[in-house]
């Protein structure tokens, strides 16, 4: 990539985000007081996270059934109420077991 095109796309890239989380504060000047807007508004940040999420997941490991395996471990832990550690590390030593047993058949 050439220096002109990368400063070009940061430029971009820079004022798009900044306009994103500007914009809100500029055009709403008191309390949102409406509760579905507020409850939209408080389980977006949730909402992107896991869109940026489970495509890694799922595209991260060599194999899918590995990578379904390890979201299957790590959903279910987390609903029991697990740790976020215990849930990462149960779910990265699953992928990683499936793996290793569909690569010894």
């Amino acid at each position: 990539m050439q220096l002109k095109s990368f400063f070009t796309y940061l430029a971009v890239m820079s004022v798009s985000t900044y306009l994103i989380r500007s914009i809100p504060f500029v055009l709403i000047k008191k309390k949102i007081e409406n509760r579905y807007i507020r409850s939209f508004l408080t389980y977006i940040p949730y909402a992107v996270l896991t869109a940026m999420t489970i495509p890694a997941v799922l595209y991260a490991p060599d194999r899918i059934e590995a990578a379904a395996g390890g979201l299957l471990v790590a959903i279910l832990l987390a609903l029991k109420s697990q740790s976020l550690l215990l849930v990462a590390v149960a779910a990265s030593t699953t992928v990683y077991l499936i793996e290793w047993f569909l690569s010894i058949i």
